[in-house]
């Protein structure tokens, strides 16, 4: 029996299935997606937020400013990259000035540290390139930008470092309640645990029901984005929000950690859990929202559009509770944004609160805080480029041109805890494929890889899911061919 099993293996569940391991615990992460990060944590806008936004009385609040302050040094040991530059909420008129100075009050209350209300003159000194109808802005240095998915990738391969385990591609399709516990019904298989943790995205609400009564719904709210080309990735120094709606924080134009531009998203309830396709018509809508920030927008610098989905409670606020009918059964639900940026405090409280119902837990003398270091060769100097080839020639041939990353990397990437079994999975840990042409390059370079680093043959790599097939057999099967 498994003393913790952590159901959903996005940034919460990663971030609480580290946390656990700190302790001498049996730990079982679980994980219906064919790798780490799969869902929500995927595709969102990777801001780390300053935490002036949500109310202090609700958990949004609570958690954000101080899960903001723990990620400099997370990153550090788990050799993330992080990137603190700041936010700035602009306004254009009367009316968002008031929305500023409320923001600055709640920020003061959820003891957001080194906000400043500017002026037209000073944002603009700030941001250059930003309509000059701006009127003011609430500036909040503590924001940053972060790759999430390569967040919970370094937690999990951390978490397993330290002990926890791995399945994936295995939906929990039912939990029953046995003795001293759980029993988890994945597909043919049964895992007994004695606590589980609902990370489960937007499906926290369908987990929760198989052992108690319908108390939440996740309702999902999808958004669109944009990705530009790394060439205009100055066109702004800090994230950009226009002053939050009631339809939410508006807008973004933001510099990613890797030094492209998003812009997005918009904000739309669906009802298919599973809908990320991407309409035209949405997408004109973020294109016409952004130039109200800037109208110094390169569209056609533009390299890939895509969606992501939020899991939006209907209470409004992050579920973060031991379930009333199921002892030992923790929710953590409903964690739209800022979850990104308060995960690492959520944590933390779900591993106190799993402390008080279990009556203690010994702590892992052996706990390694640290990962592996990733070598990431376009971020060498020559010096240390002909080091690394010396060492290992496969630093030396470079797969995806657009980012220059290197077959010595791939490799790397496949071979972790919880590594690469797919070209999506090696895309997220290399960024291979990431570039200006989307892995038309290097992506059957990529297969070439994953099979031979497997021991499998070509025509069974997936692109990312189990039924996402990129092969189907050869074209010549003549001998003639094989010369």
């Amino acid at each position: 029996m498994y003393d913790v099993a952590v159901i959903g293996t996005g940034i919460i569940g990663t971030f609480i299935a580290r946390e656990l391991s700190k302790y001498q615990l049996k730990i079982l992460m679980i994980d219906k997606e064919n790798d780490i990060a799969n869902g929500t944590t995927m595709a969102n806008s990777a801001i780390i937020h300053a935490g002036y936004d949500a109310k202090a009385d609700k958990n949004k609040g609570k958690f954000n400013a101080p899960g903001n302050k723990m990620y400099e040094k997370l990153c550090d040991e788990l050799d993330v990259p992080f990137k603190k530059i700041g936010s700035l909420v602009i306004g254009f008129d009367e009316e968002d000035q008031n929305t500023i100075k409320e923001l600055y009050k709640n920020g003061l209350e959820n003891d957001v540290e080194g906000m400043e209300i500017l002026n037209k003159e000073q944002v603009l000194e700030m941001e250059p390139n930003l309509n000059d109808t701006v009127t003011g802005a609430l500036y909040a240095p503590s924001a940053g930008i972060i790759s999430p998915f390569e967040m919970a990738i370094a937690l999990a391969e951390n978490a397993m470092d330290n002990g926890a385990e791995l399945i994936l591609n295995s939906e929990v399709t039912d939990i029953k309640k046995v003795d001293n516990g759980y029993m988890l019904e994945i597909g043919d298989r049964k895992v007994e645990a004695q606590y589980v943790i609902n990370c489960a995205g937007v499906y926290a609400d369908h987990i929760n029901n198989m052992v108690a009564s319908s108390s939440f719904e996740i309702k999902p709210r999808k958004g669109h984005y944009f990705i530009l080309d790394k060439s205009v990735g100055s066109l702004v120094n800090h994230v950009i929000f226009q002053c939050p709606s009631d339809k939410g924080k508006g807008i973004l134009v933001a510099p990613t950690v890797h030094g492209n531009i998003l812009i997005g998203p918009d904000s739309e309830f669906i009802d298919d859990k599973e809908n990320l396709g991407t309409t035209a018509e949405r997408l004109d809508f973020i294109r016409t929202m952004a130039l109200k920030t800037t109208t110094q927008i390169p569209y056609h610098t533009i390299i890939r559009s895509f969606t992501g989905l939020r899991a939006t409670a209907d209470i409004g606020d992050f579920i973060i509770e031991e379930s009333k009918e199921a002892k030992g059964f923790i929710n953590v639900g409903g964690i739209e944004s800022p979850g990104l940026s308060a995960a690492p405090a959520i944590a933390e409280y779900v591993v106190n609160l799993l402390k008080e119902i279990s009556g203690g837990m010994e702590e892992n003398e052996n706990f390694i805080a640290t990962r592996k270091k990733f070598i990431r060769f376009n971020e060498l100097t020559d010096e240390e480029k002909a080091e690394v080839i010396k060492e290992d020639p496969r630093y030396g041939r470079v797969i995806c041109r657009c980012e220059t990353v290197t077959e010595g990397e791939i490799v790397d990437s496949i071979h972790r805890n919880a590594g690469a079994t797919t070209v999506k999975g090696v895309k997220k840990r290399t960024r291979s494929g990431m570039g200006r042409c989307q892995g038309g390059f290097c992506s059957p370079k990529v297969v070439e890889i994953l099979a031979r680093e497997l021991g499998e043959e070509m025509i069974n790599i997936n692109l990312d899911s189990l039924d996402s097939y990129i092969l189907t057999g050869k074209t010549k099967e003549n001998d003639l061919y094989k010369q």
